[in-house]
């Protein structure tokens, strides 16, 4: 019985396992790392075919495999799945999804100090010319980065 279940718990079966298992998990968790830790596992099953390593060895393969294949693949692989981008887009191109919408004051706007807006249901730092107070309407005018500017309606 013990000598069956040796059979199927050699080194480099185990090993091929975690990685088809951590190469599966990928698919759920996305961001390209796991992978690289199943293809470190199936590069220890593939030294565990050839040689007879220790298990030091093998943990040290591992990890090194794994984080060196990380560091050294992981961008030109998100270029090949997620295709490679010439330029990225500019905060400021999409300003009409914010200026003359409206929001909700959420805490007082005192002038250069700031205060906070609610906008599509998410807080926003905002700025204003003059004083406004928490629960009034206001109309978005400007976006400077995470910052509305915003005046009274």
């Amino acid at each position: 019985m013990f000598g069956a279940i040796r059979e199927y718990l050699r080194p480099e079966l185990v090993w091929f396992l975690v990685g088809l298992g951590l190469l599966l998990l990928e698919f759920v968790m996305p961001g390209l790392i796991v992978f690289f830790f199943g293809l470190g596992a199936c590069i220890v099953a593939m030294v565990c075919l050839v040689t007879k390593a220790s298990i030091n060895t093998q943990l040290m393969i591992f990890i090194g495999s794994s984080i060196l294949s990380l560091l050294l693949l992981r961008s030109w692989l998100k270029g090949v799945f997620l295709g490679h981008t010439t330029s990225k887009q500019d905060l400021g191109e999409n300003l009409e999804d914010f200026i003359g919408h409206r929001a909700v004051v959420k805490e007082k706007i005192v002038p250069k100090l700031g205060g906070k807006v609610e906008f599509h249901g998410t807080n926003w730092a905002a700025q204003a010319d003059e004083q406004i107070e928490a629960g009034t309407v206001v109309e978005i005018v400007a976006k400077d980065n995470i910052t509305l500017k915003v005046k009274a309606l």
